[in-house]
């Protein structure tokens, strides 16, 4: 019973913190709510007044990695207020904190961010972008900066491999690939950041959802 109650009261502390931060609502389909093995915001999402975090090793990928988005998902457009545009799969939990809108569902997420900023060159995101991941991200480790045009427009994309967030139950992590596609358009910078599991087979969604995104 003391268990019990004392797992009871580490979700239900979540799920205040959570409700603070600008809430979760499920974009389509029945109710999702934001698992607790989701990654953190933090794996994936810098920023210049962002506090480093602890040194940490990369934790083991998992054989049999619990993340591949099903073959008959179907994908829904979202529109943001920001003008942009992008379709991700029906029934992910939605979140948004002040520009930031992200989708999750399991262990992957799709995560928009748009808002005013300087041009993007590959060069700038080197000196900039990268060691601000480098310096938030837990257990960062950088696989490559290169140029990539996407029906959106030209973009820079960051790929790297990145520690989730322990799971606030059994504090269990999962290594993550993720791609960070950065574009700048008529002073506004968006950056569409999408998340696996090392493993997960993904790479038909993840099309899908890159060539959708469409900015204002």
């Amino acid at each position: 019973m003391r268990r019990w109650l004392a797992t009871a009261a580490t979700l239900i502390t979540g799920t205040a913190l959570l409700v603070g931060c600008g809430g979760s609502t499920t974009f389509t389909g029945s109710p999702v709510t934001l698992p607790s093995t989701s990654p953190s915001a933090r794996s994936h999402t810098a920023s210049p007044t962002e506090a480093a975090v602890p040194s940490e090793q990369p934790v083991p990928a998992e054989s049999n990695p619990p993340g591949d988005i099903p073959d008959n998902t179907q994908f829904v457009p979202y529109h943001d207020k920001a003008g942009w545009t992008v379709s991700v799969p029906e029934g992910w939990a939605r979140t948004t904190k002040s520009t930031t809108v992200t989708f999750t569902d399991k262990l992957n997420t799709v995560q928009v961010d748009a808002q005013p900023g300087a041009a993007v060159t590959l060069a700038s995101v080197k000196k900039d972008d990268v060691p601000q991941l480098a310096s938030s991200t837990r257990a960062f480790k950088l696989v490559s900066v290169s140029t990539t045009t996407l029906p959106a427009g030209p973009a820079v994309l960051i790929s790297y491999q990145a520690n989730s967030d322990p799971n606030a139950v059994t504090g269990k992590q999962y290594r993550l690939d993720v791609l960070r596609y950065i574009l700048y358009r008529h002073g506004l910078r968006t950056t569409l950041t999408l998340l696996s599991p090392v493993g997960a087979d993904n790479v038909d969604p993840w099309r899908i959802v890159t060539q959708s995104l469409r900015l204002g």
